[in-house]
């Protein structure tokens, strides 16, 4: 237990980290607690090390699985940890490499339309997410990996929102100058051109500079005759400048902006051979994981912790990591007999849904009363049909209430 970055913003408080391992539909299958300012950079390398042996004792070979992670696992040391293990991850925006393929996916602009992965149908106030993928190569600590370039047209705001800031402080800059240069006057057209093509010349990676040279005629004293034109007493230049927005490379800029880069070794051949889109599809999966911790930090569950003992801790952060177990195994039954039957459950509202939840679950049996008289256990009310489904899908008799198990 000790101080480290806190997202809640209460670094007065000391903290743990929970790491956890887990396979299909977030199922939990190894966690441990760790230091409160652990990196999860380190933490990857750690559980890199005692993967192949955690899996090896379930009969896993290196090879039969792949290890999807975040961006932390990209360094030099997980990479190299990794040896034949397959990944998928995200390849961090800080590389030089993210920013080439990105570049060069959008100027070939042939892509691989993906579609809407999300299962639950869009609605008018959550359109789906449609993604495009294209495919290159890069080389990372001397070893070349596979990019799967993604398109995503719910675009990264904060990438958006950084390149208005950009186009914004570069419009900015550039007025000053012009104004500046506005304000000029030359004596001869000569020096007015030289000064034309400086402003031509400002680097500006989002806007062009046009200018133009005008005539200023200066005018003798003296009201103006309507039969004769009046008298110019001398003529000096001036610039109109004007800023144009490069549509181009704007309309390039704002396509790279809605792409991100996933880094991975996973063959496009044998066994294991995963297409760009379905190397998109597993990276998608990992945000079950998310909600795992959603469910672990939850205050409802866990809110201080009056603990001080790190032995105590560390059991406590075992019952939080089986609870998550029996809920995600919950979960993961009432949906696989969901797709498998074909027969959606009752969810929020007494609406059917496809993709019921344990919270779902938890919130039907609520009020279920169990009698006892003597030895005999009977049910306050009846099963209702839906607490039947229920029961019926997580392959529970309906007799578990009242009948006592053994084994």
């Amino acid at each position: 237990m000790t101080y480290g970055y806190s997202k809640d913003k209460r670094p007065d408080l000391k903290q743990f980290i929970l790491s956890t391992l887990c396979v299909d539909r977030a199922v939990p299958i190894w966690g441990k607690l760790d230091d409160g300012n652990a990196s999860d950079k380190t933490l990857n390398t750690n559980l890199l090390s005692e993967l192949a042996r955690l899996l090896a004792d379930y009969g896993v070979r290196p090879g039969a699985y792949i290890y999807i992670a975040d961006a932390a696992l990209v360094s030099e040391d997980n990479l190299s940890a990794l040896r034949d293990t397959f990944f998928i991850t995200r390849l961090p925006a800080t590389y030089s490499e993210c920013e080439r393929v990105m570049g060069e996916a959008v100027a070939r602009n042939r892509w691989e339309e993906v579609g809407v992965l999300a299962q639950t149908p869009p609605t008018q106030h959550r359109p789906g997410t449609f993604y495009k993928v294209a495919e290159d190569v890069v080389t990372l600590y001397g070893k070349t990996y596979r990019a799967v370039v993604v398109h995503s047209s719910s675009q990264d705001q904060r990438r958006q929102k950084r390149l208005e800031r950009e186009l914004q402080a570069s419009s900015t800059t550039l007025e000053a100058t012009v104004r500046e240069a506005a304000r000029q006057e030359y004596a001869c057209r000569a020096d007015a051109e030289a000064a034309a093509a400086k402003l031509r010349a400002l680097p500006s990676a989002y806007h062009e500079v046009d200018v133009d040279v005008e005539e200023r005629p200066q005018y003798g004293p003296g009201r103006p005759s309507a039969r004769r034109p009046r008298a110019v007493k001398a003529l000096r230049y001036g610039l109109q400048v004007t800023l144009h927005e490069r549509a181009e490379v704007m309309a390039r800029k704002r396509q790279e902006a809605g792409c991100f880069v996933l880094l991975t070794n996973v063959p496009t051949v044998g066994e294991m051979a995963h297409t760009a889109r379905a190397v998109l599809q597993a990276y998608k999966e990992q945000h079950g994981i998310e909600q795992n911790y959603g469910f672990l930090k939850d205050p409802r569950i866990v809110n201080s912790l009056f603990l001080k003992k790190p032995e105590r801790i560390e059991a406590l952060g075992l019952i939080l990591l089986l609870a998550l177990l029996v809920w995600r195994l919950i979960e993961r039954t009432l949906r696989v007999h969901v797709e498998t039957t074909g027969t959606p459950l009752t969810g929020w509202d007494k609406k059917t849904t496809q993709k019921p939840t344990a919270f779902m679950m938890m919130t039907k049996f609520s009020a279920v009363i169990v009698l006892k008289v003597g030895a005999q256990r009977q049910l306050a009310q009846p099963l209702s049909l839906i607490q039947r489904q229920y029961l019926l899908a997580l392959g529970i008799p309906d007799t578990y209430f009242t009948v006592p198990q053994s084994g």
